[in-house]
Protein backbone atom coordinates (compact mmCIF):
# COMPACT_ATOMS: atom_id res chain seq x y z
CA UNK A 1 0.00 0.00 0.00
CA UNK A 2 1.43 3.36 -1.07
CA UNK A 3 1.64 5.86 1.78
CA UNK A 4 4.36 8.23 0.51
CA UNK A 5 4.91 10.00 -2.82
CA UNK A 6 8.19 11.59 -3.89
CA UNK A 7 8.06 13.99 -6.86
CA UNK A 8 10.74 15.28 -9.18
CA UNK A 9 10.40 18.96 -10.17
CA UNK A 10 11.69 19.63 -13.70
CA UNK A 11 9.43 18.32 -16.49
CA UNK A 12 7.10 16.96 -13.82
CA UNK A 13 5.78 20.28 -12.51
CA UNK A 14 7.74 22.96 -14.36
CA UNK A 15 8.30 22.57 -18.10
CA UNK A 16 11.89 22.54 -19.35
CA UNK A 17 13.74 23.09 -22.61
CA UNK A 18 17.02 21.36 -21.81
CA UNK A 19 18.40 21.70 -25.34
CA UNK A 20 18.16 25.50 -25.37
CA UNK A 21 21.41 25.77 -23.40
CA UNK A 22 23.34 24.19 -26.24
CA UNK A 23 21.51 26.13 -28.95
CA UNK A 24 22.25 29.38 -27.16
CA UNK A 25 25.82 28.53 -26.24
CA UNK A 26 26.66 27.84 -29.87
CA UNK A 27 26.14 31.55 -30.54
CA UNK A 28 28.93 32.31 -28.07
CA UNK A 29 31.57 30.01 -29.48
CA UNK A 30 30.59 26.94 -27.47
CA UNK A 31 30.10 23.38 -28.58
CA UNK A 32 26.62 21.91 -28.99
CA UNK A 33 28.04 18.65 -27.62
CA UNK A 34 27.72 17.75 -23.96
CA UNK A 35 31.37 17.23 -23.04
CA UNK A 36 32.51 15.14 -20.05
CA UNK A 37 33.84 18.36 -18.54
CA UNK A 38 30.41 19.97 -18.77
CA UNK A 39 28.75 16.93 -17.17
CA UNK A 40 31.25 16.90 -14.30
CA UNK A 41 30.88 20.66 -13.81
CA UNK A 42 27.09 20.44 -13.69
CA UNK A 43 27.13 17.48 -11.31
CA UNK A 44 29.49 19.27 -8.93
CA UNK A 45 27.36 22.41 -8.99
CA UNK A 46 24.14 20.43 -8.44
CA UNK A 47 25.46 19.03 -5.15
CA UNK A 48 26.59 22.44 -3.92
CA UNK A 49 30.23 21.69 -4.62
CA UNK A 50 30.95 25.20 -5.90
CA UNK A 51 29.45 28.68 -5.73
CA UNK A 52 27.34 30.10 -8.54
CA UNK A 53 30.13 32.58 -9.26
CA UNK A 54 32.69 29.78 -9.64
CA UNK A 55 30.28 27.80 -11.80
CA UNK A 56 29.74 30.73 -14.17
CA UNK A 57 33.49 31.38 -14.28
CA UNK A 58 34.08 27.75 -15.25
CA UNK A 59 31.44 28.00 -17.98
CA UNK A 60 33.19 31.08 -19.31
CA UNK A 61 36.19 28.86 -19.97
CA UNK A 62 33.92 26.70 -22.13
CA UNK A 63 32.27 29.67 -23.87
CA UNK A 64 34.75 32.57 -23.95
CA UNK A 65 32.52 34.84 -26.05
CA UNK A 66 29.85 35.07 -23.34
CA UNK A 67 30.01 37.31 -20.28
CA UNK A 68 28.78 36.27 -16.84
CA UNK A 69 25.36 37.88 -17.25
CA UNK A 70 24.80 36.19 -20.60
CA UNK A 71 25.82 32.80 -19.18
CA UNK A 72 23.40 33.12 -16.26
CA UNK A 73 20.60 34.13 -18.66
CA UNK A 74 21.33 31.16 -20.94
CA UNK A 75 21.58 28.75 -18.01
CA UNK A 76 18.18 29.84 -16.71
CA UNK A 77 16.52 29.94 -20.13
CA UNK A 78 15.77 26.21 -19.93
CA UNK A 79 13.16 26.93 -17.23
CA UNK A 80 9.79 27.46 -18.90
CA UNK A 81 6.24 27.71 -17.53
CA UNK A 82 4.62 26.07 -14.51
CA UNK A 83 1.01 25.26 -15.53
CA UNK A 84 -1.57 26.32 -12.97
CA UNK A 85 -3.41 23.01 -13.26
CA UNK A 86 -0.33 21.20 -11.92
CA UNK A 87 -0.04 23.59 -9.00
CA UNK A 88 -3.73 23.13 -8.17
CA UNK A 89 -3.29 19.36 -8.51
CA UNK A 90 -0.56 19.16 -5.84
CA UNK A 91 -2.48 21.54 -3.56
CA UNK A 92 -5.60 19.38 -3.83
CA UNK A 93 -3.62 16.18 -3.28
CA UNK A 94 -2.21 17.64 -0.07
CA UNK A 95 -5.70 18.64 1.12
CA UNK A 96 -6.89 15.05 0.69
CA UNK A 97 -4.24 14.11 3.28
CA UNK A 98 -3.97 10.54 1.99
CA UNK A 99 -0.23 10.51 1.33
CA UNK A 100 2.94 12.02 2.74
CA UNK A 101 4.33 14.24 -0.03
CA UNK A 102 7.98 15.03 -0.76
CA UNK A 103 9.88 16.84 -3.49
CA UNK A 104 13.30 15.55 -4.59
CA UNK A 105 15.03 17.54 -7.32
CA UNK A 106 18.46 17.70 -8.90
CA UNK A 107 18.76 21.46 -9.12
CA UNK A 108 21.10 24.32 -8.37
CA UNK A 109 21.16 27.73 -6.77
CA UNK A 110 20.84 29.70 -10.01
CA UNK A 111 17.87 27.68 -11.22
CA UNK A 112 15.87 27.65 -8.01
CA UNK A 113 16.39 31.40 -7.51
CA UNK A 114 15.19 31.99 -11.06
CA UNK A 115 12.16 29.74 -10.54
CA UNK A 116 11.15 31.66 -7.43
CA UNK A 117 11.58 34.97 -9.25
CA UNK A 118 9.69 33.77 -12.33
CA UNK A 119 6.81 32.24 -10.34
CA UNK A 120 6.66 35.07 -7.84
CA UNK A 121 7.09 34.63 -4.09
CA UNK A 122 3.42 33.89 -3.40
CA UNK A 123 3.02 31.26 -6.10
CA UNK A 124 6.35 29.63 -5.20
CA UNK A 125 5.22 29.46 -1.56
CA UNK A 126 1.98 27.82 -2.71
CA UNK A 127 4.06 25.19 -4.47
CA UNK A 128 6.29 24.43 -1.49
CA UNK A 129 3.47 24.27 1.06
CA UNK A 130 1.96 20.86 0.07
CA UNK A 131 5.27 19.06 0.64
CA UNK A 132 6.37 17.74 4.00
CA UNK A 133 9.98 18.14 2.87
CA UNK A 134 11.41 19.98 -0.14
CA UNK A 135 14.73 18.36 -1.03
CA UNK A 136 17.03 20.17 -3.47
CA UNK A 137 20.28 18.46 -4.45
CA UNK A 138 22.50 21.52 -3.93
CA UNK A 139 21.20 21.90 -0.38
CA UNK A 140 21.58 18.25 0.71
CA UNK A 141 24.84 17.65 -1.26
CA UNK A 142 23.40 14.53 -2.92
CA UNK A 143 22.01 13.94 -6.42
CA UNK A 144 20.02 11.41 -8.38
CA UNK A 145 20.54 8.71 -9.56
CA UNK A 146 22.96 7.85 -6.73
CA UNK A 147 21.33 5.42 -4.31
CA UNK A 148 22.36 7.44 -1.25
CA UNK A 149 19.95 10.29 -2.06
CA UNK A 150 16.92 7.97 -2.03
CA UNK A 151 18.15 6.23 1.11
CA UNK A 152 18.63 9.63 2.74
CA UNK A 153 14.99 10.59 2.11
CA UNK A 154 13.71 7.21 3.30
CA UNK A 155 15.82 7.23 6.47
CA UNK A 156 15.27 10.86 7.44
CA UNK A 157 11.50 10.48 7.24
CA UNK A 158 11.08 6.90 8.44
CA UNK A 159 9.68 5.77 5.09
CA UNK A 160 9.48 2.18 3.91
CA UNK A 161 10.57 1.70 0.31
CA UNK A 162 7.70 -0.65 -0.44
CA UNK A 163 5.20 2.02 0.71
CA UNK A 164 6.80 4.76 -1.40
CA UNK A 165 6.02 5.94 -4.95
CA UNK A 166 8.50 8.04 -6.94
CA UNK A 167 7.90 10.08 -10.11
CA UNK A 168 10.74 11.30 -12.34
CA UNK A 169 11.12 12.08 -16.05
CA UNK A 170 14.60 10.48 -16.22
CA UNK A 171 14.64 6.69 -16.52
CA UNK A 172 18.09 6.45 -14.95
CA UNK A 173 16.64 8.01 -11.80
CA UNK A 174 13.59 5.76 -11.57
CA UNK A 175 15.70 2.67 -12.32
CA UNK A 176 17.95 3.53 -9.38
CA UNK A 177 15.01 4.05 -7.03
CA UNK A 178 13.40 0.76 -8.10
CA UNK A 179 16.54 -1.10 -7.03
CA UNK A 180 15.77 0.02 -3.48
CA UNK A 181 12.24 -1.36 -3.70
CA UNK A 182 10.51 1.94 -4.46
CA UNK A 183 7.61 1.83 -6.92
CA UNK A 184 8.24 4.28 -9.75
CA UNK A 185 6.61 6.13 -12.60
CA UNK A 186 9.04 7.25 -15.31
CA UNK A 187 6.78 9.97 -16.65
CA UNK A 188 6.93 10.44 -20.44
CA UNK A 189 7.27 14.16 -21.09
CA UNK A 190 4.75 15.43 -23.62
CA UNK A 191 2.73 12.20 -23.50
CA UNK A 192 1.83 12.01 -19.80
CA UNK A 193 1.13 14.60 -17.12
CA UNK A 194 1.47 14.57 -13.34
CA UNK A 195 -2.24 15.37 -13.02
CA UNK A 196 -2.82 11.75 -14.16
CA UNK A 197 -1.08 10.46 -11.02
CA UNK A 198 -4.13 8.77 -9.49
CA UNK A 199 -4.36 6.40 -12.46
CA UNK A 200 -0.76 5.29 -11.83
CA UNK A 201 -1.02 4.54 -8.12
Amino acid sequence: MIKNIIFDFGDVFINLDKAIIFREMEKFGGSIDLTPEMVALNNTYEVGGMTSEDFIAQLQNQYPNANATEIARIWNSMLLDFPEERLEFIENLAKEDEYRLFLLSNTNELHISHVEQKMGADRYARFKKPFEKFYLSHEINLRKPNADIYQFVLDENGLKAEETFFIDDTKENTDAAEKLGITCWNIQVGKEDIIQLKSKL
